[in-house]
């Protein structure tokens, strides 16, 4: 998949951005708020390319996976942003969410690339997609809110451990 938005190109991680997955993933202030449990941080080269090659394989049926967000103007790769089943046992509750690197926060990416892969969910047949954040993860509630998600509130969920902030958004809806 390729997918293009006004700023960036969603598109599977390259093995030779290992050194980027691996400049995101082992930094705790990013990792934090991945999973229900301690963050596991990458710690070498070899590890992020052998995420890169699980990502890949998860990336075969599009618009399901995890992609690499490329800025278009810089080709630098801002982060990941992913439409991934919540559960190993139905593919019908869809979760999109992404994780950017800290010199990426700010600028927008987030919103345009969850926007961009909420469309595509969509327009593949998913009737609803969830977002899940972690109570005090206010940068990912501001893109649920821009991206007009109803908010659900604070639920444990039979996804993961916990409570969690969760959003959904249904029937194709999605803002301009």
């Amino acid at each position: 998949m390729h997918l293009v938005s006004d700023r960036l190109v969603l598109r599977p991680w390259r093995i030779e951005e290992a050194d980027r997955l691996l400049d995101i993933q082992s930094r705790l202030e990013v990792m934090r708020w991945l999973g229900d449990g301690p963050p596991v941080l990458l710690e070498s080269a070899d590890q992020a390319r052998r995420r890169i090659e699980r990502y890949r394989e998860l990336s075969s049926e599009p618009p399901m996976g995890l992609w690499a967000l490329e800025v278009r103007e810089t080709g630098v790769v801002a982060g990941t942003a992913m439409l991934i089943p919540l559960s190993d046992e139905t593919d019908s509750d869809v979760e999109v969410a992404w994780h950017l690197h800290p010199d990426s926060w700010g600028h927008g990416y987030a919103t345009e690339a969850a926007r961009a892969l909420l469309a595509e969910g969509f327009a593949a047949g998913l009737p609803e997609i969830y977002a899940l954040t972690h109570l005090d993860n206010d940068r990912s509630i501001a893109v649920c809110q821009r991206l007009g998600m109803e908010d659900l509130g604070v639920r444990e969920t039979p996804w993961y451990q916990g409570q969690w902030r969760v959003f959904c958004s249904r029937s194709g809806r999605v803002p301009e």
